[in-house]
């Protein structure tokens, strides 16, 4: 009994990985040649390695918006590669274009003059669904601007040293010294809901994840009852 159990069990577990595999396949397939060629990748590089070193890349610093409330790039921002909408998202742009010509009216309401109707049925010609990626992978069009659409440039200039004389904490420790400042600045309250904390109950989350380029420094760690910080996850609250 005991025998057929244990092999019920590794033929099981063998399945699962197999499937786990299948669909690990399946997700890095699902990166687009014509994304890794916008993003300095030859077209024919290994989806995983890709995905690998963009994640190094763009967790090394997080986007400065986030932690400066500021964009220090401005203009320069429109240098940097421009991610096109999904196969779906310009299939549905296209369907609009074809309800205006249709009705002769707008989205806004406004009638269709003759220069848009002229411009629309151009875009609708020279429109090929294969120009649009199937789809764009999470770790990548998070780091467009959403302001501007531009992939924020921190990906491809940032580094993270700095010329202070104290370095920029990276990973989750969090000194002890910091902790008790966090304490005593939040006033043992959750930052979220408002919870008056008690010592067992104090949470410390951090702002802008770590796994999105955030720091342990004081200003980006705060305190959070535990349910509100299981509920953020990985977040970034903007």
């Amino acid at each position: 009994m005991a025998r057929r159990y244990c092999c019920a069990r590794i033929e099981q577990e063998r399945i699962l990985e197999t499937v786990e595999s299948i669909l690990v396949g399946i997700w890095y397939a699902m990166i687009d040649p014509k994304i890794k060629e916008l993003l300095g990748f030859k077209p024919d590089d290994p989806d995983k390695e890709v995905l690998a070193t963009w994640k190094a890349a763009s967790t090394r610093v997080c986007k400065p918006c986030w932690e400066l409330k500021y964009c220090p790039y401005g203009p320069f921002v429109e240098e940097s590669p421009l991610l096109g909408p999904t196969r779906k998202d310009a299939e549905e742009h296209q369907e609009y274009l074809e309800k205006c010509l249709r009705t002769g009216v707008l989205g806004s309401g406004e009638p269709l003059d003759n220069n848009r109707r002229r411009m629309f049925q151009a875009m609708i010609n020279e429109f090929n669904p294969d120009d649009y990626p199937e789809d764009i992978p999470e770790e990548i069009a998070e780091m467009q601007c959403t302001v501007f659409g531009h992939i924020c440039p921190v990906v491809f200039v940032a580094e993270g040293f700095t010329e202070t004389s104290e370095p920029r904490r990276h990973g989750r420790y969090i000194p002890f010294k910091i902790k008790v400042r966090v304490v005593r600045r939040d006033n043992y309250t959750c930052q979220v809901c408002g919870k008056h904390l008690l010592d067992d109950e104090v949470e410390f989350d951090h702002v802008i994840p770590i796994s999105k380029g955030g720091s342990s420094e004081e200003h980006n760690i705060r305190l959070t009852c535990f349910e509100c910080n299981r509920d953020k996850n990985d977040r970034v609250e903007i």
